[in-house]
């Protein structure tokens, strides 16, 4: 009977991951072919398309379906709270289809791993919080990796580089500031969506409407097949907000570390399947650089799990035998909540 329970987590937690790297890898992909094959050269429209189509997935699930409890926010605790998340979160979002539109697939994705690093020296930096050895440590090999990569990239453009390297600093100021403006709300990330994307589609509109209505207006006009190329658009919508209900899916299927390694190998997928169908040129240390990041990133994954299981100091010392595997790889939320929409 245990043995069949064993296999069938291993099972679940195996299909988590799987569909989380489909929904993850078409969303990426399906954006860089809006752009490129396209000719949709609009991100802050793209990424207000995703932001209606979350806003109204979320509402679906919590309030139609029912799928999920909704999480209580106080009104004013909506302002105070939620908008200042929603716009680093709409900051976040839209960087990241801007360096699509300008740098491949694989760049973008490995500048992204340098997240924990930004992470890590923003809190040092203006928290002053103290960091163990280990982790300043296993920094150097994504810090590494990605100069390699940057150096040797055969496609580099500076404005899509600096829009992906914003990116990784959104990023870091959502995860930081996510700590203290979300204290006391346990968000889950399909109630994260249900609060933060109608804001950021507040925020969005109005400068996606002013700097790009006429240029998607002019794409309508020219375009050869503008409604069948609008349907691939409002698909990668769709399939934004999929991603965030197969986040909430592996986290609650997964532990911590295999979250890690599935995420980095994630990267790695998105990089051969988007290599496979743009055909980015790519050199050999280019590649090499890719994979140090991503094992530094699995690296830091590893030390954040050991510091984790350590018991704070002052902790008197009792021998225990834990009651079994899982309990020795609990879960860290904070570093399973990601950013996507």
């Amino acid at each position: 009977m245990e043995d069949g329970l064993c296999q069938w987590s291993v099972f679940r937690s195996l299909l988590a991951i799987l569909q989380w790297w489909a929904f993850n890898v078409t969303v990426i992909i399906m954006n860089k072919w809006i752009f490129q094959k396209l000719d949709f050269k609009f991100p802050l429209t793209v990424s207000c398309i995703h932001f209606i189509c979350s806003s109204i997935g979320a509402y679906m699930v919590i309030k139609v379906l029912k799928l999920k409890p909704l999480i209580m926010v106080d009104p004013g605790d909506r302002w105070r709270r939620i908008f200042p998340m929603s716009f680093v979160f709409c900051i976040n979002i839209v960087l990241g289809n801007v360096s699509l539109r300008y740098i491949p697939v694989s760049f973008m994705q490995t500048i992204k791993s340098f997240t924990p690093a930004t992470t890590v020296v923003l809190q040092w930096m203006v928290w002053r919080k103290y960091f163990d050895w280990r982790i300043w440590a296993s920094l150097v090999p994504i810090v590494g990796g990605i100069l390699l990569t940057s150096v040797t990239e055969l496609s580099f453009n500076m404005f899509g580089f600096c829009a992906a390297l914003f990116g990784c600093l959104a990023t870091s100021t959502k995860t930081i500031l996510a700590e203290s403006l979300l204290h006391g709300y346990k968000f889950d990330s399909i109630n994260t969506v249900y609060y933060m994307a109608p804001f950021a589609t507040m925020i969005l509109g109005f400068p996606a409407l002013l700097l790009e209505g006429n240029g998607v207006l002019d794409w309508l006009n020219t375009h050869p097949a503008p409604w069948s190329s609008l349907i691939i658009i409002l698909s990668s919508g769709v399939l934004a907000f999929c991603l965030n209900f197969s986040i909430f899916y592996v986290i609650h299927s997964t532990t911590a570390v295999t979250f890690n390694v599935a995420g980095n190998l994630k990267v790695a997928v998105a990089v051969l399947i988007s290599w496979s169908i743009f055909r980015n040129p790519i050199s050999g240390l280019n590649a090499v650089g890719c994979a140090i990041t991503l094992v530094g990133c699995t690296f830091y994954g590893y030390v954040r799990h050991l510091i984790a299981q350590q018991p704070p100091p002052g902790t008197p010392c009792t021998p225990r035998t834990p009651r079994n595997r899982m309990e020795q790889l609990l879960p860290l939320v904070n570093d399973k909540l990601d950013d996507k929409v």
